[in-house]
């Protein structure tokens, strides 16, 4: 079957159904929603029952860069500077020099074992060198994992801010294969210029969009997000005209806006979690469309051999490397090597060879689907497993935050517990004295409800739901309770 106007939605929005239904079906056995939506797209295909012909890498590659910058962004927005600002070193330096040394490693080992120039090995190395962001976010976000310390937001800084890393590394390889020259002075320079031109328009326009977004006053609540779509391709689009890394722009932006207060945060952070997961299944879909399945058993011995010298071998070797100034314990640093999920991002990025004619960018694509594939299959489906077998479960119940905004702005309603050691156990509510900007809207005690005044004694097992309007209030509270 081929794509005509007539039958377009209707196979697009049967496949969409399927996506759902399926996945949910999926998530009970504790198979990755990513890659149910990659075997879809492949059953969908001219190899499957389908028969659904589709070969071009351009429609692809620009589906997956309009994927990729609603995943970013997103991920940005839902990213707190309270909880990043503590692991933002090791975070840079595993989404920088991590991938730099999986490159070399899994390059090496490519170059060897294919009989492929060096470098074609580390373009190969390249394309398979981050972590994506789709696949982490989707996992933990979606299994509510609650790891102990600061494991979560190290892996999520990690995941959403090394795809620029891994965009400019297969950009140069692909680059020297085509014959190129490029010195080592050349190759830090272009890097130095991505990504400083990347960070610094991210953060001008993050900024200039909170003013924008608050000032402009719209009419009709349902333009914000438009508006807001306006901005996060603009970013995208004018970083890249000035030879910054478009992708790194979008996540920052997405940080400093989801850091700030505006007017419809709340439904706006809904409108784009909801658009990240429709964009993250078209993607998987299309680049399982891409695939044919005919062509990956030639490649699958080589495809198991670099899936596992990835896995076993260069991730866990440049996470003990970046980490060990940081002296994160074994435990951690193992867990970590583990969460090194390969999902979309390297097979949108293996159409980059594809379009340049890369001699060996076929055999490329396949090594690199087959290696995302396992990486999903393996370590998406054992990773509460992981963390549960070295230790790093918290268990402790996850603090509960409820959203909603009044007049457009956001706030938020915190559920916290009172402990035994806490601070102001068995004392009046008065004397806690929180900031002006907090309040206690409710106690839970012994299963019934009650409305506090400042006489109310709070007792250990109390349940206090706290109206906050931002992270540092929040803080504030948490220290004067003492339950921080």
């Amino acid at each position: 079957m081929t794509f005509s106007a007539d039958n377009i939605l209707l196979i697009g929005s049967v496949l969409l159904f399927l996506s759902i239904v399926v996945s949910k079906t999926g998530y009970r056995f504790g198979v990755p929603s990513l890659l149910i939506f990659l075997f879809l797209g492949m059953l969908a295909g001219s190899d499957g029952i389908g028969k659904i012909y589709f070969n071009d890498p351009n429609i692809a590659q620009f589906l997956g860069v309009v994927a990729l910058n609603f995943i970013l962004f997103s991920g940005g927005l839902e990213t707190k500077r309270q909880a990043i600002m503590p692991v933002l070193k090791p975070g840079l330096i595993l989404s920088t020099a991590g991938v730099l040394l999986t490159t070399l490693i899994t390059g090496g080992c490519a170059h060897l074992l294919l009989n492929f120039t060096l470098p074609e090995g580390l373009l190969l190395g390249a394309i398979v060198s981050s972590t994506d962001a789709a696949a982490v976010f989707s996992i933990l976000r979606s299994k509510s994992v609650n790891l102990k310390g600061n494991l979560r937001p190290l892996l999520e800084l990690e995941s959403g801010s090394n795809d620029p890393m891994a965009y400019f590394l297969t950009i140069t390889f692909t680059g020297l294969v085509m014959g190129q020259d490029l010195s080592w002075v050349d190759f830090l320079w272009m890097f130095a210029k991505q990504i400083v031109i990347g960070a610094l328009v991210g953060f001008a326009l993050g900024k200039l969009a909170i003013k924008l977004v608050n000032k402009i006053n719209l009419n009709a609540e349902g333009l914000y997000p438009v508006l807001l779509l306006s901005v996060v391709f603009f970013t995208y689009s004018l970083t890249n005209m000035f030879d910054g890394n478009g992708f790194l722009s979008v996540y920052v932006a997405g940080v400093i806006l989801g850091n700030a207060d505006f007017v419809h945060k709340k439904s706006m952070l809904r409108f784009y979690d909801g658009q990240a997961w429709l964009l993250q299944i078209v993607m998987f879909l299309t680049l399982g469309l891409l695939v044919f399945p005919s062509e990956i058993p030639p490649v699958a011995g080589y495809g198991v051999l670099l899936a596992i010298i990835l896995i076993i071998v260069a991730r866990p070797i440049s996470v003990f490397i970046c980490l060990l100034p940081f002296r994160y314990k074994l435990n951690e640093m193992l867990f970590i090597s583990w969460v090194g999920l390969r999902g979309a991002v390297p097979i949108v990025f293996a159409t980059y060879p594809l379009l340049a004619g890369v001699e060996q960018a076929h055999m490329i694509f396949n090594i690199v689907f087959f290696i995302a594939i396992a990486s999903v299959a393996l370590q998406g489906t054992s990773l509460v497993y992981a963390a549960e077998l070295l230790g790093l479960i918290d268990h402790n119940e996850v603090q509960k935050s409820h959203g909603f905004e009044l007049e457009g702005y956001s706030t938020d309603l915190i559920e916290l517990s009172v402990g035994e050691t806490c601070a102001v156990a068995g004392k009046a509510l008065v004397d806690a004295q929180l900031p002006e900007n907090a309040l206690i809207v409710l106690i839970k005690r012994q299963g019934k409800f009650a409305t506090p005044n400042g006489n109310t004694v709070l007792t250990p097992g109390d349940k206090l739901m706290v109206m906050v309007d931002n992270a540092d209030t929040l803080h504030k509270v948490e220290g004067m309770l003492g339950c921080a």
